[in-house]
């Protein structure tokens, strides 16, 4: 969370190593990418299934209020976590594409 003293780094060997690795170990919530190659960083987002990719930005993005949503009342990492009635709205999952340039949050 935000200001904890909690990073996850691991060096791999090439972009295969990378997506393995955090599809073995993810929260499937937020995960980001630093690099120049458009490949590599089109394979992370088209490979990676989480909530919220990073391409060269700060993870303190992945916030509600970020994306436009107003304070956050939960997280989920699950597609599916309605309860009580469910319409279309709440059957939808999304997947969010960030890019930057090594943007942080002020």
């Amino acid at each position: 969370e935000y200001l904890d003293a909690i990073i996850a780094v691991k060096l791999v060997d090439g972009i295969g190593g990378a997506i393995e690795h955090i599809e073995t170990f993810s929260s499937h919530h937020t995960e980001a990418i630093v690099a120049e190659d458009a490949q590599a960083v089109e394979r992370f987002f088209n490979e990676i299934d989480s909530a919220i990719l990073l391409h060269n930005a700060s993870t303190q993005f992945a916030d509600g209020g970020e994306f436009g949503m107003g304070a956050e009342i939960g997280i989920a990492t699950g597609k599916m976590h309605a309860r009580g009635p469910v319409g279309v709205e709440q059957l939808t999952s999304f997947k969010y594409r960030v890019r930057g340039s090594g943007q942080v949050r002020p």
